[in-house]
């Protein structure tokens, strides 16, 4: 990926080298009870044997979500009230110096997510959501932190993964997550790390165009399969989109070399819900489904890619996904 040299986004807002622990309770994890970042994943365990807590531990990290929630059979997702701070309380963002390479390379993605929607936004989103027509895009901001920070969703560490929090409209990430994505889940790769990041600004269009608060409105009234099933349409609906950026990043800036899509599709490919399961459980059930399958998550990030349309990336429609 022929990133170096390009605008690096001022959207970044770094809480690493001291900047907001958060606390913990326990040692299982963050002491938050829920998370309402985008994604989640109910699971009911029997049981609380510490492989349990491991495996859970490990499928929170790739999914994003509050390992607690796990834990507790806390049911998550953007529906839940953000926490408050008082003044105060409220994380201090250090003063932004991108010095070492891979927040450069965050801080460009991010950049060119920015400059690629700031276009596509008021010209497409009105083909998904007509009364999003024109749409000014809204730049949001991306959150690094190390170890642990608090969110309005909760609180966010290690184990959480990167994650979008519609209450404060910005992306959550521990960049230790890319060693695992390379390591554990042999996703190698910096297109793979970028498609991560344009996965979550795909939440964040979606929340800006209405379609995850209508998602938060509807699952009240959906039963548990029901949710995890709309649940998969908006996951895959943000890999869609992602596609949709690297369709642009490709024909304006010639970001993309031989084989970054393979990258991507590899890492969308290793964090499908059947992969995970059948790593961690060694069985697949379907039913409990909340990001999809890998063959799904390839196919929308190759539609959006191919099309270069947000139009294309109507899974809640789409007869099959």
């Amino acid at each position: 990926m022929r990133w170096e040299g390009h605008r690096e986004s001022s959207n970044i807002e770094d809480r690493r080298d001291g900047g907001d622990s958060g606390g913990f309770g326990g040692d299982d994890g963050p002491g938050g009870g829920y998370s309402g970042g985008m994604g989640g994943l109910p699971i009911n365990i029997g049981g609380g044997g510490i492989g349990t807590i491991i495996v859970m531990l490990i499928i929170a990290w790739v999914l994003g979500i509050n390992p607690m929630s796990l834990l507790s059979g806390t049911q998550i997702g953007p529906s839940q009230a953000p926490q408050s701070y008082s003044r105060n309380e409220r994380p201090a963002a250090r003063p932004q110096a991108h010095t070492d390479q891979l927040t450069r390379f965050v801080a460009v993605v991010l950049g060119d997510t920015e400059d690629r929607f700031r276009e596509i936004v008021p010209q497409q989103a009105g083909d998904l959501v007509p009364k999003a027509a024109g749409m000014r895009y809204e730049e949001p901001k991306l959150v690094l932190f190390s170890g642990a920070t608090r969110s309005p969703c909760g609180q966010a560490s290690a184990a959480t993964g990167p994650f979008y929090c519609p209450a404060d409209r910005k992306v959550y990430i521990d960049l230790a997550f890319y060693d695992e994505l390379k390591t554990r889940f042999r996703a190698p790769g910096d297109f793979a790390q970028a498609y991560v990041i344009a996965h979550e600004i795909g939440h964040h269009i979606q929340n800006m165009i209405g379609i995850l608060p209508a998602f938060n409105q509807a699952r009240a009234r959906m039963s548990e399969k029901e949710q995890n099933r709309a649940s998969v349409k908006v996951e895959l609906q943000a890999d869609c989109f992602a596609g949709v950026w690297a369709h642009y990043a490709q024909k304006d800036r010639d970001f993309i070399e031989p084989g970054d899509i393979e990258e991507a599709l590899n890492a969308a490919s290793r964090i499908g819900d059947d992969s995970i399961q059948k790593t961690m459980r060694g069985y697949v059930v379907p039913d409990s489904f909340t990001h999809g399958s890998a063959a799904q998550r390839q196919r929308w990030f190759k539609i959006g890619f191919e099309s270069g349309r947000m139009g294309s990336c109507d899974t809640f429609k789409a007869p099959n996904l």
